[in-house]
Order: structure tokens, then sequence, then C-alpha cells
């Protein structure tokens, strides 16, 4: 599938239109007003590192964004899509093209840790920030800012937006956002992740649908009368046992994992409750919805051999990433321009010191190398951008906030995001996506050409419609159901 879908994008492609590159004096200003609101930009992204909410509990984080977009000049709708801490600003400057920045802002659970390059946990901290988000959604509000001096200083015609897209880690908040039509006049989405090198990429991530699964049982005492109890955990572990064996006839590309939220409280207690959390991915949507149905009768199966009773819920669900070759040449183009990140002397010993715990130690100067243009792989991870790109067009980048050789949602992500290699990468990051928003607001014919590039990738009947269905933001998916409680 990855194979086809590379292919149907190449063929898609038309004869892509370059935008012009700007004017020297004008990448000069843009430049240099990141650099000026560089110390801003690690201040903020230090606050929501310090902050570390988790999805759809972000209220601080995105307040903190908001308010530097409101005294920036931007005009911000709140609490949009039905989640109360999603936003869109706006800045418009007459009738144009309409260009979209991410930024994201949640944090992960249990993933606490200092800024020391060992492993040094922040007792009675319950999350942070493994994936960088909080230089994410920092240095998204820096380029717009910069992007809009941009714009005011050489009268350009357009309207910028900032998303504020909450828990995009399992919660697929830009789902419910995409649903709701907030993307459908979009003519560029720009967005851009943490990482461990400096890259544009062209490739597919991978779908998923996630959810959790609730047995309810009877309870009774484990010793003196087990005969009446009803055992929502072997429920739970009866269905475990069918999806690994299910693992088997499904194809090789599939993955399916889960963690139990909820197994009981006292091994000397029947639990009458026990909830399960599953995830799975694939490339190919159709495939995971129906891998996902099949998941789902495991469940029902594990119920009736145990004599309990179980719901489930979908959680989330998005789409694998149609990313934009036209947009893709003009994000590269400006990456290479901007390049790397330079650490100092300091930051060398810390890097090196970080890295003797990596199991992959990659040269620690390749942080300041722009890595050519990347094509193929869908990175085994899955992203709620996903949806985006199927309804605007949408191009990303990573830069090297973290060492190189870092994995996401490690504890050397959450270190290397708090302090000053992360932010010199949100700062490359923030450049890039502000030179290739001034490139697409002067150039028409690119934007027309990564519109043509969608329409032609994903096929004349495609219709939009949301693997996680019609369901409401699952706004407490990260809160564990209490024992006994089952939703309405």
């Amino acid at each position: 599938m990855t194979r086809l879908l590379l292919a149907a994008i190449a063929l898609a492609a038309p004869a892509l239109a370059h935008a012009q590159a700007l004017p020297d004096p004008q990448r000069a200003a843009i430049l240099a007003d990141v650099d000026a609101r560089a110390a801003t930009l690690a201040s903020t992204a230090r606050t929501i590192w310090d902050f570390s909410e988790v999805g759809y509990q972000e209220a601080k984080s995105s307040a903190l964004l908001q308010s530097q977009l409101t005294r920036g000049g931007f005009t911000v709708t709140p609490g949009v899509a039905d989640i109360p801490t999603a936003f869109v600003a706006s800045f418009r400057n007459g009738a144009g093209p309409v260009i979209a920045i991410l930024a994201e802002y949640d944090a992960l659970p249990g993933t606490a840790q200092t800024t020391d390059p060992t492993r040094n946990q922040i007792a009675g901290k319950a999350a942070g920030h493994a994936c960088g988000h909080n230089l994410f959604g920092a240095a998204s509000i820096t380029a717009a800012l910069a992007i809009r001096d941009w714009m005011i200083a050489n009268k350009v015609p357009g309207e910028l937006r900032v998303y504020g897209t909450p828990a995009e880690e399992g919660g697929s908040g830009k789902v419910y956002m995409v649903r709701a039509g907030l993307f459908d006049d979009v003519s560029a989405t720009l967005h851009w992740h943490p990482g461990s090198a400096n890259v544009v990429s062209v490739g597919p991530s991978r779908a998923n649908i996630s959810g959790k699964f609730r047995f309810k049982g009877l309870s009774a005492h484990a010793s003196a009368s087990p005969e009446r109890g009803r055992s929502a955990l072997d429920g739970i572990e009866v269905m475990n046992v069918a999806v690994n064996m299910m693992r088997e006839h499904v194809p090789s590309s599939v993955r399916i994992h889960y963690v139990v939220t909820n197994g009981g409280d006292a091994p000397n207690v029947v639990p009458d409750f026990a909830e399960s959390y599953y995830y799975v991915r694939d490339v190919d949507p159709a495939l995971v919805k129906s891998v996902w149905t099949r998941v789902a009768k495991a469940s029902e199966g594990a119920a009736l051999a145990t004599e309990t009773s179980v719901t489930h819920e979908i959680t989330g669900g998005v789409y694998s990433m149609l990313a934009n070759e036209t947009l893709a040449r003009v994000m590269d183009r400006n990456l290479t321009a901007v390049g790397g990140v330079a650490y100092t002397t300091q930051e060398t010993a810390w890097a090196t010191q970080l890295q003797s715990s990596l199991e992959v130690k990659r040269p620690i100067d390749s942080a300041a190398r722009v890595l050519p243009l990347e094509r193929g792989g869908d990175g085994g991870g899955s992203t709620d951008v996903s949806d985006i790109s199927w309804v605007s067009p949408t191009i990303g980048l990573s830069t090297a906030t973290w060492v190189p050789g870092t994995p996401a949602h490690s504890w050397q992500a959450v270190a290397a995001s708090g302090m000053s290699i992360g932010a010199k990468g949100g700062v490359v990051a923030a450049k890039t996506l502000a030179l290739t928003a001034a490139d697409l607001f002067r150039s028409p014919d690119t934007l027309a050409a990564a519109k043509a590039e969608l329409l032609k990738a994903r096929g004349p009947t495609f219709r939009y419609e949301a693997m996680l269905g019609n369901r409401k933001p699952a706004l407490d998916y990260r809160k564990p159901m209490a024992a006994g409680i089952m939703p309405e």
C-alpha cells in the first residue's frame, strides 16, 4: 500500500510551479524578526514544558499562546469544534490566499524528566513533553508573528491563520476541527515537528483507530466465594489472547498494541470493572477499519466466554498522511537556506553525556546539517495532521530539537525539549515556516499546483469521513474510568 500511495502521489503531481524566492531584503527581514523573538520562543516553550498538560487538558498552554497572538494583532476564536483548548487565530490583510500554520501543545503521561542529561524523573509530576509539543506551539506562534509583520510591511494580501490543535497524542484533536469544516477554505497548511534531524519529508504516516474496551462483571471474595464472581479482568485477558492469536492472520504491516488501564484494586476481590486501551495502525485507512472490527469482535467473544459484558468507545482515529510534493519543494528550499542547529561548547558536552544513554548514536554535529528531501517510508507513527492533508494541501518538516539519535516519546526527548538545544531547533522551524508561508503568499501558481496535486492524489470520488465517526470530542480520554463507573 505504501508503494502504491507514493506512486499515486508522484503520478498526480502536475508540472510543478515553483514559488519565486523572496527578494533578499524581505528574507533578511523575516529572519531578523524571528531572531528577535528567539528569547520569547525559548521562554514560552519552557513555560509550556513546565505546564506539561496532557490532551484536552492544556488550558494554561492554550491560553498562553492565544494571549501572545492577541497581543500580536490576531483575532482569536477559542473553543472551536467543541474543544475548550482548541482555537483559531486569524490575521487578515485583504482578499487573497489563506495560509495555515499548526500549533500543538499537549504532553505525554508518564514521561516526567528534568533537563539533566541523565535519567532524573521529577517527583510528583505526571507528564512530560516527550514529543516536544511545547516547542511546536511556541515556534509556530513565532513564525506567525514574523509573517504578520512581513505582510504589513510589504502590503501582502491574504489571510494567515494559526490553528491551536490540542490532543495530538491519541486524542485526534485536529480530526474534529477538519470535521467541523475549519480547513475547507485553506490554500495550504504548514506544520513542523521536533526531532533529531533537519528534514522535509514526503511520505505517508500510518492511519489508526484507538479506543477503550470496558468490561463489567460481578465482584466476590476471590477465596471465600469465587464461584459468585465474574471477573472483568478475565474478560480483558481473554480478549488480549484472542487479539494476539489474530496477529498471525492480518497483513504484516498492521500494528496492534494495548495497555490495561484498570485491572482491579486488590487480588482478593474479583474485579467487577476493567478497562483496556487499544490502537490499530496501518498506512491503509480501510484496512485499519477492518482490523478494528475484528478486535471489537474479539472483545465480544471474550465477554461471552467469561460471562461478563463489554462496551467499547473509539477515542481517536486518523488518516494516513497525503504529503504534497509541490509544497515540499518550496519548504525544502527554505530549510536548506536556513540551515541546521549549531551547538555551543557547553551544549556539545551536555549532548555527549546524554548520547551515552542512547541505543542509536549519530554524530553530534549532524544537528547542524540539513538532510535531502526525504521520500518514502511511513515512519511508523501516526498523526492527526494527516486528516488535514486530505482536505488542504499540507507539508511539514522536522528540525533537530533533540540530540541526534534520540527517539520520540523518550526521557531524552523531554530533557532536550526543555533546554536550549530544543529552543534552537524551534528557531530553525520558525524561520522555515515563515519563509515558506511568505513564498506561498506571493505565488498563486504554486498554490494552484498544490491543490491540483491533492485533488488527483485523493481521487475524484473521495469524500472525507472521519475515522472516529460522528462522536463528540473525547475530552476525557486521558482520564481512566473509575472502577464500577461506566459511561452513559
